[in-house]
């Protein structure tokens, strides 16, 4: 379970990222307002994805060393939910592909996200153990 919550973690921002102009001709928002609109949502999934992976993994996973195997299990998952998304809302409109800098970003932060995951499992490891050892 926490493994799917870390793919959704990536996979809203990289979605909303790669959905711009198509949310803009949607609903009819000038492309500087919807690009506000997803940075404040990127910024709020970070934030709050952080806190709540962070209090998951202490409370789900614990201090056992498997917790680190979600550094990988999250990939099967970011790929399945991408696949169904391209897969229910295709890009039938040739103005809604995204710029290629929008995949150039989408590499960057899936290439830093494994590097993430394993500073939250560390956190949630090394915390948990202070909590219970306090000497």
């Amino acid at each position: 379970m926490v493994s799917i919550l870390y793919a959704f973690i990536v996979l809203i921002p990289i979605q909303l990222m790669g959905n711009v102009y198509r949310i803009s001709r949607l609903t009819t928002w000038e492309i500087d307002t919807v690009n506000m609109l997803i940075a404040a949502i990127i910024i709020v999934d970070v934030i709050g994805g952080t806190i709540l992976l962070l209090l998951l993994t202490r409370k789900w996973l614990g201090d056992r060393k498997a917790n680190f195997w979600t550094v990988i299990l999250w990939i099967p998952y970011f790929v399945l939910f991408t696949y169904l998304i391209a897969s229910l809302f295709p890009i039938t409109y040739g103005g809604d592909a995204p710029n290629p800098v929008t995949g150039l970003i989408a590499l960057g932060g899936l290439i830093v996200y494994p590097v993430y995951i394993l500073i939250l499992n560390f956190l949630g490891f090394t915390t948990k153990n202070k909590k219970l050892n306090p000497a």
